[in-house]
């Protein structure tokens, strides 16, 4: 399940990877929000069948520039997703970015759910 609770925390654990990055050109940005990408993303069959849903995130400097934001399901996330159960503890915890990849210039990030 992906609610308004899951949105904030993905917004706390993005505005810390990036505090914590060693990439200088991001290590002061924050995340102001996290939003929801087309409906027929979250029908579980499309996440069933492709593992991943598109969103928006408003990052930067500011917090306001629009990225896309590309959320890919791992085996756990997939099957609470499944199951209708809340996603919320397969964002990583890990105070690295391996779980994240972010590109500045095309205002594009990827995050790897557990």
């Amino acid at each position: 399940m992906i609610d308004e609770t899951f949105y904030d925390l993905l917004q706390i654990k993005i505005s810390r990877a990036f505090a914590n990055s060693e990439n200088e050109q991001v290590k002061h940005f924050w995340c102001d929000g996290v939003l929801a990408g087309f409906d027929h993303e979250y029908e579980k069959k499309h996440v069933s069948d492709n593992r991943k849903i598109l969103m928006k995130a408003f990052c930067g400097n500011t917090g306001q520039e629009k990225y896309d934001l590309l959320l890919i399901f791992g085996r756990k996330a997939l099957s609470r997703y499944a199951r209708g159960l809340d996603i919320s503890e397969c964002i990583p915890n890990s105070p690295g970015n391996e779980w994240f990849d972010i590109d500045i210039l095309k205002q594009q990030m990827v995050i790897q759910l557990d």
